[in-house]
C-alpha cells in the first residue's frame, strides 16, 4: 500500500510518498509560491528535481504533483491509481475530532469553521482536501489527522482556563496543545522500544522553531504547553510564550497597537527574535552566545530555564517521570541545550552522559545508574499520518 502524505499551507504543498509495506519513503518534495509563480522540489530515485512551474491555486499543485511522480526523472509510479489514500496533517480539529478521521465533505467544511482557531493554517488545509479531491477523484479515500487530537485525552484541570466557563461553553476556549503528531510519535516510539506504555510517564520535548512539551501518562497525553493556539508555553523562534496577560493590553495602551498588531508582535516579533536582537534562529543565537553577545546568552538562559519549569510541573502533575524525550529541529541536533536543561536536574533522577549526548541519532542519552532516562529521538510526523490513514482505510 502506498500513501500520499499532504501537508499544505497557504501557499506550499509539502508532500511525502510511503511504501507502508516497509514505511520507507518513495519520493518527497515541497510545491512551493502557490498563488504567485511557482516552484517545485522533487526528490526521488536519488536525484533532486527543482523547476518553475505555475500553481494558481492548490489544484495545479496536486497536478505537478502527480505529473512528477508517474513521469520523467522522478518518476516513482505508473500511475495515479497506485496510490491508496491521502493522509493530510490538519492544525485545528476543535473539540469535536478526537482522533483521525476520513474525510467527508462535512469534515472539510469543519475544518473551514474552525478558521478562526487556526486562521493560518485550517483554511489552506480545507483547500486541499478539495483540491485532492478534484484531482484524485473522491474514490481514493482521504484521511484527515489532527495536530490537537493528541491533546483531547487532557483532564479538565488541565485544559480549562480560569475565565468565565461560559467563554469555554460558547467558543471551545481551552488548551488544546499542538506538535500532537510529533509528541504521539514519540511516544509510540519509546513504547515500542520499551515493550510498551502501560505504567510509564514520559515528558517528551519537541524543540524547534516552534517548540511544545506534553506529560505523557500510559501513552495519553495529560498536559502540553501550547494552548488555544501555538502561541502559549514557552519562547520559540519568534513566539513570546506564555506572558502575564497584562503586559498584552498594557503594550497595547502604551503602543496604541490594534488586537490583530499585538498578535503579530507576540507570535512574529518576539521569542528568540524578540530578547536576542540578532535572529530566530536557536543556530544563529548559539553562535552569538559562543562570542559573549550578551542578549544571546540571555536568550538562551531563558529557553533553559522555562523548559525546566515545565518539566519540573509536569513531573510533579503525574507524580514522578520515567524518561524525557528530545525531539526536533533543536531537540535532536543541538547537544548544548540538551546538556543545559539537563543540569542539576539529579532531584528528578536525571543524569546525563556527555559523550552520548554528543549524537543526534535515535539513542539513550542518560548515563548508567539515571533513575530517569533521557532520550533522543527523531520525530517523524509523516509516518504517523500514513500509519493513521492506512490503519483507517483498512477498515473500510
Amino acid at each position: 500500500m502506498k500513501i500520499l502524505v499532504i501537508n499544505a499551507g497557504s501557499s506550499s504543498l509539502k508532500y511525502q510518498l510511503i511504501d507502508m509495506d516497509n514505511e520507507s519513503v518513495i519520493a518527497k518534495g515541497n510545491c512551493e509560491r502557490i498563488g504567485i509563480d511557482g516552484l517545485i522540489t522533487h526528490k526521488a530515485n536519488g536525484k533532486e528535481i527543482k523547476y518553475n512551474v505555475s500553481f494558481p491555486t492548490h489544484k495545479e499543485a496536486f497536478m505537478e504533483v502527480v505529473k512528477v511522480l508517474t513521469d520523467g526523472e522522478g518518476k516513482v509510479i505508473d500511475s495515479v491509481s497506485e496510490i491508496s489514500a491521502v493522509g493530510h496533517r490538519v492544525l485545528h480539529g476543535s473539540e469535536v475530532y478526537k482522533s483521525s478521521t476520513l474525510v467527508t465533505d462535512k469534515v472539510i467544511e469543519d475544518i473551514f469553521a474552525f478558521r478562526e482557531l487556526g486562521p493560518l493554517h485550517n483554511p489552506p488545509q480545507a483547500t486541499a482536501m478539495k483540491a485532492c479531491q478534484e484531482v484524485f477523484g473522491k474514490d481514493v479515500p482521504n484521511v484527515a489527522i489532527f495536530d490537537t487530537s493528541f491533546g483531547q485525552t487532557m483532564p479538565r484541570q488541565a485544559y480549562l482556563f480560569g475565565v468565565p466557563y461560559e467563554y469555554y461553553e460558547k467558543y471551545s476556549i481551552r488548551r488544546y496543545g499542538f506538535h500532537g503528531t510529533s509528541h504521539r510519535y514519540i511516544s509510540q516510539r519509546y513504547g515500542e522500544i520499551k515493550g510498551g506504555l502501560e505504567g510509564t510517564k514520559i515528558i517528551t520535548c519537541h524543540l524547534g522553531n516552534g517548540s511544545s512539551i506534553s506529560a505523557v501518562k500510559d501513552g495519553k497525553c495529560v498536559d502540553t504547553s501550547m494552548g488555544m493556539t501555538p502561541l502559549d508555553g514557552f519562547i520559540m523562534g519568534t513566539r513570546s510564550g506564555g506572558v502575564d496577560p497584562s503586559v498584552v493590553t498594557y503594550i497595547m495602551n502604551k503602543e496604541g497597537f490594534t488586537p490583530d498588531e499585538m498578535s503579530d508582535m507576540l507570535n512574529k516579533k518576539s521569542g528568540f527574535l524578540g530578547l536576542s536582537g540578532i535572529s530566530s534562529d536557536c543556530r544563529d543565537i548559539q553562535n552569538a552566545a559562543k562570542e559573549g553577545n550578551d542578549r544571546a546568552i540571555m536568550t538562551i538562559e531563558v529557553l533553559v530555564y522555562q523548559i525546566k519549569k515545565f518539566i519540573g510541573s509536569y513531573a510533579a502533575a503525574m507524580g514522578g517521570v520515567d524518561a524525557i524525550i528530545f525531539t526536533g529541529g533543536i531537540g535532536e541536533n543541538d547537544a548544548v541545550i540538551r546538556e543545559k536543561v539537563c543540569e542539576n536536574m539529579e532531584f528528578l533522577g536525571i543524569k546525563l552522559d556527555p559523550e552520548k549526548n554528543k549524537g543526534s541519532k535515535e539513542q539513550a542519552i542518560s548515563a548508567d545508574g539515571s533513575k530517569t532516562e533521557v532520550w533522543v529521538i527523531p520525530t517523524n510526523e509523516e509516518l504517523l499520518i500514513a500509519r493513521d490513514t492506512k490503519e483507517i482505510v483498512e477498515k473500510l
